[in-house]
């Protein structure tokens, strides 16, 4: 009887010991993301405006200042996006897309004096579930990040701008 119970011993020791411990990959993918320190562009100047279709919704007109362009290291392409009203009034922001998780970020709005303030709240949103999104889906979805992937250069964001829409895109 301790003759079974000695080979089971035996056998089951062998097979912990061939065992492969389980597989860890480090991948990209599985780095946990870190959000890069954000320095302030220069106010914009009309001159360095490039407007954009945000579609038939509004009746705002949504410009990009493009020296204001940059991609990160951190994959988020930061931009300035200037709405203007059909009654002339400018709205002034810096912000931030991440392709991957199609998310907007608020980092600084304009003021009149041309000087940037810190927003009250300015966290990673989800661009489908605030309605007045409109510029910032479209830059998401045919400019800045087609399909979900950011664009490679600031050279190459400017000429989906002048575009309207990514190369990558068919329509």
């Amino acid at each position: 009887m301790k003759k079974p119970i000695l080979i089971a011993l035996i056998c089951a020791l062998l097979l912990l010991a061939c065992a492969k411990p389980p597989f860890k990959d480090e991948f990209e993918s599985d780095k946990p993301w870190v959000e890069q320190m954000t320095h302030l562009p220069a106010y914009p100047e009309l001159k360095n405006l490039l407007a954009f279709d945000a579609g038939a919704v509004t009746s705002n007109q949504y410009l990009v200042d493009t020296t204001s362009i940059r991609i990160g290291q951190d994959e988020v392409i930061r931009f300035t996006l200037v709405v203007k009203s059909s009654a002339g009034a400018m709205n002034v922001s810096y912000e931030g897309i991440r392709c991957a998780t199609s998310e907007r970020k608020l980092y600084a709005l304009g003021r009149d004096d041309k000087t940037w303030t810190k927003p009250r709240v300015s966290e990673w949103q989800k661009l489908d579930y605030v309605r007045q999104f409109y510029a910032q889906r479209e830059l998401s979805k045919n400019i800045f990040c087609p399909h979900q992937q950011i664009v490679s250069t600031t050279e190459d964001a400017i000429q989906a701008l002048k575009a309207g829409m990514h190369r990558s895109i068919f329509r």
